[in-house]
Formats: structure tokens, C-alpha cells, sequence
């Protein structure tokens, strides 16, 4: 497996700046286990137009925002942008995933650093559970690599936004995820949690082998609140700002 195909939340600092940090991405396989994918959960059902803003620790900052459904080459997709700012790196992604199961479809990302920049695309064939990884140097191609799973591949930054869609969350929930290698994800916890963004009550999702930890507020909206990764590098995203349209955002 080469260096691109290892990008996952809780590779985070491994991967995107070179002996620097490292933000979190790439792919992440989900099976759905036993438990059926449940969107529109209690209260909001439409998160167009969010926008969430982390900060980084050690440093560096993450910008979220959901633009809705777009059209690519002929499908109807929902786009979400991710922007990861660091010291003298910046690293943007444009993620077309299905509008209901959040599988993506296509992945464009633009990583600047002071000694240049580099474009890696990523396409998903969720028939043949397969991603195609291509990187490219001055619009020439550099490197590819296919990688296959044994079931649908979902999108690491979208992971905690697919978990705050189920209505059937308790302690002890879980459900097998392939990254794609195979892991567990379970529900161990509601814990009382402080972040910029102020107090809340979180479901906290643990992952087996222990590579990261996800916090998801418990309440409407679900937000995404707190990701932390084990790893080399251990890093932390903690959620400073949230928005919706509607005034449905996290009271201020």
C-alpha cells in the first residue's frame, strides 16, 4: 500500500505534510453491519449550506462546508468541500459523494506547500467496491494505484456526518467499517464535552484496532464535535463554529 492509499482520519499527521502534520482524509470503507442507514435523523434533514469550522492541535485550522446537490457528468451528487490550513500547507478537497448514502463518487484534491504543489484524484466504482488513486506533478501523472475493498467505500471526512443520520443509536452499538482494512466502530459513551464551540452532550464512538475517536453531539443539529487520531502523530479536531441556513446552526 502506498503513501496515498493510507490518508484516514486516524492516519491524520502520517500523511500530508512531510515530517510537519498532517490532516485527516481519504478513504474509508463503511459495511453497515446489522443496523440499517436511517438519513434525516430527528429534527434537521437538510444540511445544505453547513458550514464548520475546526481548529487543529497540535496547529492548524479545517473548514467544512456542505454546497449541496450538483450535477457531475450527468448524476446528481452532493458536493462538500474540505480545506485543511497548516504551517506553509493548505490542503483542499472537493468530495462528490451520493446525496443519500454519502458514498462518494469523486474525490479532487489540491495540496500547496512551499516548495510546490501536487493534485491527486480519486474515483470510486461502488459496484466493483474499488478506488482508483492517480497523483499528478504539473498536470502530469505521477503515480496510480487501484485498490479494492470487499463492500461499499465510504469517504473518511464524511464518516462522522453519515454516523449523526442513525436513530437507533445506544451504548454499544457498532457496525464492522473497512478502511480498507476491517475495523470495529461502537458507541462506548454520552459524555459531557467542552470544545471551542462551548458544552454539549456527545455520543462517542471508539474504533477497534484503537486508531481514532469521533464525538458527535448528541442533539440537534448533530454536529460533528470532536475527531481525535492515534497514531505516530497523535492529532485533534475540535469543532470552534458551526452554521445552517434557517438558524438551525448551534446557538452561538
Amino acid at each position: 500500500m502506498n503513501t496515498v492509499l493510507k490518508r484516514k482520519w486516524y492516519n491524520y499527521p502520517y500523511m500530508k505534510i512531510n515530517s510537519m502534520f498532517f490532516i485527516l482524509s481519504s478513504v474509508m470503507v463503511m459495511t453497515l453491519a446489522d443496523c440499517t442507514l436511517l438519513h434525516g435523523a430527528e429534527g434537521v434533514s437538510d444540511y445544505t449550506g453547513e458550514h464548520i469550522l475546526y481548529l487543529i492541535t497540535p496547529f492548524g485550522k479545517a473548514e467544512y462546508d456542505d454546497h449541496g446537490v450538483v450535477d457531475l457528468e450527468g448524476r446528481k451528487v452532493n458536493l462538500t468541500t474540505f480545506v485543511t490550513k497548516a504551517f506553509m500547507f493548505e490542503d483542499s478537497e472537493r468530495i462528490y459523494s451520493d446525496p443519500e448514502s454519502l458514498l462518494p463518487y469523486r474525490i479532487e484534491r489540491t495540496i500547496s506547500r512551499l516548495w510546490g504543489k501536487e493534485y491527486i484524484t480519486e474515483e470510486y466504482d461502488q459496484e466493483k467496491y474499488t478506488v482508483t488513486f492517480k497523483k499528478f506533478k504539473s498536470d502530469k501523472l505521477v503515480s496510480e494505484q487501484i485498490s479494492k475493498a470487499s463492500g461499499p467505500i465510504h469517504n473518511a471526512i464524511l464518516l462522522p456526518f453519515d454516523l449523526r443520520t442513525r436513530t437507533d443509536l445506544a451504548i454499544g452499538w457498532r457496525f464492522t467499517a473497512r478502511v480498507p482494512e476491517e475495523f470495529q466502530l461502537e458507541l462506548v459513551s454520552i459524555d459531557e464535552l467542552t470544545v471551542p464551540a462551548g458544552k454539549f452532550e456527545a455520543y462517542h464512538f471508539k474504533s477497534t484496532p484503537d486508531k481514532f475517536e469521533i464525538w458527535i453531539n448528541k442533539n440537534d443539529p448533530r454536529v460533528p464535535l470532536k475527531i481525535q487520531g492515534k497514531g505516530f502523530f497523535d492529532y485533534t479536531l475540535l469543532m470552534k463554529t458551526h452554521s445552517l441556513p434557517g438558524n438551525k446552526g448551534l446557538p452561538e
